[in-house]
């Protein structure tokens, strides 16, 4: 079976692919894919699945193209595989006007699901910027998420990042401004 490393970004490009990242049970399989293969068991243990939820939920991203099989092993007479994600990171499609931003609706419940006495930074700042400040600090939060991401160690508890820099829709800029 194949045991090569995964390509740096997989673009999400197909209905198909939209839809199985938009489902928030695998936003959390992909999730625990990450940093190590793991089998259906392993992945609904994780996840608190049933095996067979577990299993057709994979098979769905196996076939968007989102997760493969990086290794097997005979286990009693059966074949047991290892998912991994194919892809260290994925690229969605910008939403179109009016459309759910699926990224952002998965981080939004997976900080609702999180320990509420963990420690958390969560902070929103409104800001007014030059397009070229605008464009800075998007890159400045990127290069940050990568250096981390660098360091990243499986071995530790889990971590997520999320960040938006976004211009507001122009109509709520506007109010504003005329308040």
């Amino acid at each position: 079976m194949p045991t090569d490393e995964p390509s740096e970004a997989f673009h999400v490009t197909t209905d198909e692919q939209l839809r199985a990242v938009s489902n928030l049970t695998r936003h959390r399989i992909m999730a625990q894919l990450r940093f190590a293969p793991a089998t259906i068991t392993q992945i609904a243990e994780r996840v608190g699945l049933a095996k067979g939820s577990s299993s057709y939920h994979v098979r769905l991203l196996e076939r968007a193209g989102l997760v493969k099989v990086v290794r097997t092993r005979k286990v009693r007479g059966v074949t047991e595989r290892y998912y991994a994600m194919a892809a260290r990171s994925l690229v969605l499609p910008t939403p179109g006007e009016g459309q759910p931003d699926t990224l952002m609706r998965n981080v939004v419940a997976d900080l609702e699901a999180a320990p509420a006495d963990d420690e958390r930074y969560v902070r929103l700042s409104h800001l007014r910027l030059t397009d070229e400040q605008f464009a800075e600090l998007g890159a400045r939060l990127e290069a940050l998420a990568d250096e981390y991401g660098e360091l990243s160690d499986p071995s530790l508890p889990d971590v997520s990042l999320a960040f938006a820099l976004f211009r507001p829709a122009a109509r709520a800029q506007a109010r504003e401004e005329s308040e």
